[in-house]
């Protein structure tokens, strides 16, 4: 039962998303040098997990915070993702990339927020209303599935739209596990 209502709550949220984020996110990453990615908490789970399906589709993608994470400049992407569009670190580190001139954007649930008014795209995955009370997803649940899958298949877009081959993403998956 409650895989089903899951499934049915992401299925509606993603039917509510843009169909056309996947092309305009494939855009800004092919126009940037490097991409920079960063969320809070399970966010930032989302974000480890869409950096490393970039490297494996040959873009060169850091997460934030982690030791070997360039500094980032002007012609690189800078993606946050946060619900809210208010987490006070995530902000700051919008403001240090904005600064320094990079591209930002945004994925979250609302149109407008801190870093959405700092960002130069805002992705809002479904729809403000979709995201009260969840029942069986709670704190936040719905977003960052919800996003997962978008990120993926915005992954799936960009594997067929350049005919990357699976060996070659295998041949950059890590080798030392």
């Amino acid at each position: 039962m409650h895989q089903k209502v899951i499934i049915d709550k992401i299925s509606s949220v993603l039917e509510a998303t843009d169909s056309g984020y996947d092309e305009q996110l494939t855009a800004m990453l092919d126009q940037a040098s490097r991409v920079f990615i960063t969320g809070a908490g399970r966010s930032g789970l989302v974000a480890r997990f869409f950096a490393m399906r970039l490297m494996h589709g040959g873009y060169d993608a850091y997460v934030v915070g982690e030791i070997v994470t360039p500094s980032i400049r002007k012609g690189d992407l800078f993606i946050v993702i946060s619900g809210s569009g208010e987490t006070e670190t995530m902000i700051a580190f919008t403001k240090r990339a904005k600064e320094q001139g990079a591209l930002i954007a945004l994925l979250t649930t609302k149109d407008n927020s801190t870093i959405g008014d700092l960002s130069d795209k805002v992705f809002r995955i479904g729809n403000p209303e979709q995201y009260s009370k969840v029942v069986g997803m709670p704190m936040g649940t719905t977003f960052e599935l919800s996003t997962l899958f978008f990120l993926e298949a915005t992954v799936a877009h960009i594997i067929h739209e350049k005919g990357i081959p699976e060996e070659e993403m295998r041949h950059r998956h890590a080798n030392l596990e």
